[in-house]
């Protein structure tokens, strides 16, 4: 076996996230992008004593849990989408199955409660970062998602199904603007152009949408940048849609890195911020700040949070017995929901707790976050703005319950163990990568608690992401 050389085989199995396990030559070669039961073409892109990974060059024949056609005409080329070919009951099966296999492999004696489905498989969406680009080398201006397994190349995606159609309205419209003009994109090799993202953002339940251009400070152009922005603003305000434009900003951002975030924003029209509910309660987002990308599937997933945060152990003998004990001691307590975003979780606890406090790095999310507790009528919530690793050793209280919510990388190892060491009786972990939370998994156990259930909760349908929700419980013994 060498590098750069081709195989065909069959998958025999799938590790998260979608990593295809093919049998070659005695050795287990990952396949990314490749499903069970598919034959596939694929070539040798990293060798190592370790691990051998392929890189998949042509699907020769389907699984047979492609079971029927892709509904969107993007899917394929697009790296959006991986999954629009399994019936939605397949993709659930599918999650479950890893999200529990990976589970297993570090915890025993818990329970799995399974997957809970999205309650919308299609134009689910609340956000969507769509990049600037061409599709083949000085091709002309796209704005849409990366081609599947290329950084550079940017398919427009004007006709996805995965979001509202006020989204594909507005990225064609924009695309047809800018493409007017001339205006050209920023590089990332030669660092040099203007256009860089739009970011959308649109309320599930208000239909409230927030538009942000973003791009570099690099203007060269004869008209002036003013007047070319005015008129982008009365461009989209022209739209007819389903929801309404309650804001358009302008970005920039000057950074090296192809990644989504200001140097500085000026508001071009409206506001910075739009509304959203979850659970009857209402919620401020601003561009940046972090809110789950599925709001109705979010209700569940927050659904399940709190169930678990509330319920005693459903192996407790005495579980009727309990409940009000269980509700005075709640009544009590004080919540530490550490990485807060918006502070979504916390307003959701808040009204059974005494106090809640919530912990997160981004600054505008915990002003978000104030404003949302004072327009949901919620005095017992506190945020503060900071690192997690940083600010736990400022805060003088003690947390009798703790909830984490972080982002895909997990608790840094040295947060984790001063999260661990309050001692606290239950822990509530919601992951959006099942890999990072069980590694952190491992060092719960190992520092005294015991996983007592897990939920996965589908808040990304025809992709292969999974949200899991974990309660672990202190063992005194």
């Amino acid at each position: 076996m060498k590098k750069g050389q081709e195989f065909e085989g069959y998958v025999s199995g799938l590790e998260f996230p979608n990593k295809g396990i093919v049998e070659i030559e005695d050795r287990k070669v990952i396949v990314k992008n490749a499903l069970p039961g598919q034959k596939v073409k694929f070539r040798i892109n990293k060798l190592r004593k370790s691990k051998v990974e392929g890189r998949l060059v042509e699907v020769l024949e389907n699984s047979h849990l492609e079971d029927r056609e892709a509904k969107c005409i993007h899917f394929g080329p697009c790296g959006g989408c991986s999954y629009q070919n399994l019936s939605y009951k397949n993709q659930l099966e599918l999650k479950k199955k890893q999200v529990k296999s990976l589970i297993d492999k570090v915890c025993d004696d818990y329970i799995f409660e399974g997957i809970i489905g999205s309650p919308n498989e299609w134009a689910y969406r609340n956000k969507m970062e769509f990049s600037f680009g061409d599709e083949e080398k000085d091709g002309p201006l796209t704005l849409g998602l990366h081609k599947r397994g290329s950084f550079y190349d940017v398919i427009t995606t004007d006709k996805c199904q995965i979001v509202d159609v006020d989204y594909n309205k507005i990225l064609a419209c924009v695309l047809d603007y800018f493409g007017k003009l001339g205006i050209n994109y920023y590089k990332k090799m030669s660092r040099v152009g203007y256009l860089r993202h739009l970011l959308v953002r649109r309320a599930t339940k208000t239909g409230e949408i927030l538009v942000n251009l973003i791009t570099t400070s690099q203007w060269d152009y004869e008209i002036p940048e003013a007047e070319v922005l005015e008129n982008f603003k009365n461009e989209l305000l022209k739209l007819e849609l389903n929801g309404e434009i309650v804001g358009i900003l302008h970005t920039y951002n000057d950074t090296i890195g192809d990644v989504v975030q200001k140097d500085s924003m000026k508001t071009l029209y409206g506001q910075e911020y739009f509304y959203e509910e979850i659970l009857g309660l209402k919620f401020q987002i601003s561009s940046f700040s972090f809110f789950q990308t599925n709001s109705l599937g979010a209700e569940l997933l927050y659904q399940k949070a709190r169930e678990y945060v509330l319920s005693p152990s459903s192996k407790d003998e005495n579980v009727m017995e309990n409940d009000g004990r269980q509700d005075k001691e709640m009544a009590d307590a004080t919540l530490f929901d550490l990485y807060s975003g918006t502070g979504t979780i916390a307003q959701i606890l808040a009204p059974v707790a005494k106090k809640v406090i919530g912990i997160e790095i981004v600054e505008e999310a915990v002003e978000a976050a104030k404003e949302n507790a004072s327009l949901n009528g919620l005095d017992n919530c506190e945020f503060i703005a900071g690192d997690v690793l940083k600010v736990l050793d400022d805060v003088e209280e003690k947390p009798d319950l703790i909830v984490l919510d972080p982002p895909r990388d997990g608790v840094h190892p040295k947060a984790l163990n001063k999260i661990i060491d309050y001692g606290v009786d239950r822990i509530v972990y919601i992951s959006c990568k099942p890999t990072s939370l069980v590694r952190d998994l491992v060092v719960l156990q190992d520092r005294g608690y015991k996983v007592e259930k897990v939920c996965a909760v589908d808040l990304f349908p025809q992709t292969p992401h999974v949200e899991v929700v974990v309660t672990l419980k202190k063992d005194r013994v």
